[in-house]
């Protein structure tokens, strides 16, 4: 079947993300301050974000059998993608109901008769907002980075209305002046560096998509997890406590929340793994009771296509055009966790330092998704979309981290209060994301309940590992003269 000169072909990740036995949706709940004003909102949505051509293009399969796919623009009516369903303000457990709600959209498939995008506004009063919207999008139309930059090219800064958000750019480190044999060696070292760690986090991502398979832990979902609905739980956790973390131990916030994720992982297991200590769990303790040698890691999907800035994506919207800012450019990590207690928690961020450490010297990501690519290429839809599901399906959760706006935006005239996005349909039982928003880092779990029973126990373990954290900085007197940046 050929494409109409009003077709423009998917990429091969998109492809991947909308194969039937890997359909991937972002789900998020956003809170705000105000209760939403329906026909406000809509008439922001129509002015906005149906003109990205993505949010106005259906997904039309072009060859069933090899997995061939084009978005074809299409008229949208914004009536049936913003969907405001009639709900008692005065409802008893107002959380609960958000949460089963939001848990219930994880269970419906897209609709791929119109474009794969939809919101759900909930005017009930929550404990952290007023109004709560819940977003579902198609993983194919973008990444979880692009999707929260293009939400922040139809807001506004609440601070001035006039204005667009900021997200923070990387700060480039100082780099020290050495003599020209020094900067030789250290030019060459790193080439090493990088070829080894290459070498190392390719072969063992092929180890994993090949044999290697996480250990059976309370935390690994069974078979059918794909298609199991998930619940959606969060935590707020103040950001300038883990700059505070960040400057006193000189390392990034994403070895913090790394450091953090595996200190919450090791508590939850520890105590999961009590329950079970009559069932042939070995015992190293009274206060560990957790197996040695367990092999836990995560999926981590990175875009390697530099992500537009937001006045070029509100600029993109007026012109409703594209030029080539948009898309997945989509990597694969595996990042490994050491489920072990550890008697001091910095031990845990120290960890996470060396690993991210190496994977800033790979290029292990970009060369995962030139594997993807060949694969598809080579073999096909099926066995480029069961090499990238196998990713996931031999590891235990997913890991993200993204960051937002450096104050707080409003939405239409709305005021923002937290952002807590996660995605369904990969073959785990959990996954784990962080999202910055102003003074906030939100923490938000998508967790299968049949294999984690209590997920907002588990978010609670996060949390509670972050303060022991923080408790070990403050106690070591590390945080002398430092400056929160």
């Amino acid at each position: 079947m050929k494409m109409s000169v009003e077709e423009e072909p998917a990429s091969p990740a998109a492809r991947v993300l909308q194969a039937p036995n890997f359909s991937l949706c972002i789900i998020a709940t956003m809170g705000f301050m105000t209760t939403i004003d329906v026909n406000v909102f809509r008439k922001g949505v129509e002015q906005t974000l149906i003109k990205h051509p993505r949010f106005s293009s259906l997904l039309v399969v072009n060859d069933k059998k090899r997995g061939k796919v084009s978005w074809k623009r299409t008229k949208v009516d914004v009536e049936n993608h913003v969907l405001a369903p009639d709900l008692d303000p005065d409802m008893e457990n107002p959380e609960e109901f958000v949460e089963d709600y939001t848990s219930s959209l994880s269970a419906i498939p897209m609709d791929m008769t119109k474009p794969l995008w939809e919101i759900h506004i909930l005017n009930v009063k929550t404990k952290e907002a007023n109004s709560t919207m819940v977003y579902k999008i198609h993983h194919s139309l973008g990444d979880g980075v692009s999707m929260v930059s293009v939400i922040m090219a139809c807001a506004k800064k609440t601070s001035d209305p006039e204005s667009l958000p900021v997200i923070p750019s990387r700060k480039q480190k100082h780099v020290p002046k050495y003599g020209l044999m020094k900067r030789f060696f250290l030019c060459v070292w790193t080439m090493m560096l990088i070829m080894f760690n290459t070498f190392t986090g390719i072969a063992y991502l092929a180890a994993t998509l090949l044999f290697l398979k996480d250990s059976e832990t309370p935390l690994k979902g069974g078979r059918g997890v794909r298609l199991s609905p998930k619940r959606f739980v969060h935590r707020i956790i103040n950001l300038d406590d883990v700059k505070m973390v960040k400057n006193a131990m000189n390392v990034s916030i994403n070895d913090v929340v790394l450091g953090m994720t595996e200190a919450g992982i090791n508590r939850h297991l520890n105590r999961r793994y009590e329950k079970l200590r009559g069932k042939g769990s070995e015992i190293i303790n009274k206060t560990n009771f957790l197996p040695r040698n367990l092999r836990l890691r995560s999926a981590v999907i990175f875009n390697l296509r530099q992500s537009a800035s937001v006045e070029d994506l509100a600029e993109m919207m007026k012109k409703e055009e594209l030029n080539g800012m948009w898309g997945n450019l989509l990597g694969i990590v595996i990042l490994p966790f050491t489920i072990a207690l550890q008697d001091d928690p910095l031990t845990y961020i120290h960890r996470a330092k060396a690993t991210m450490d190496r994977k800033k010297l790979s290029l292990e990501s970009k060369l995962g998704f030139i594997v993807m690519k060949l694969f598809l290429k080579l073999f096909g839809i099926k066995a480029a979309t069961a090499a990238t599901k196998a990713a996931f399906a031999h590891t235990t959760l997913a890991f993200s981290n993204v960051v937002g706006p450096q104050e707080e935006i409003s939405l239409f005239g709305h005021p923002l209060c937290y952002i807590s996005p996660s995605v369904q349909g990969f073959p785990q039982a959990l996954t784990i994301h962080y999202q910055s928003y102003a003074n906030k880092l939100i923490v938000t779990l998508g967790a299968d309940e049949k294999t984690i029973p209590n997920p907002h126990q588990l978010c609670d373990d996060f949390v509670k590992s972050f303060e022991s954290i923080k408790e070990a900085v403050i106690k070591r007197g590390l945080i002398k003269d430092i400056q929160f940046c």
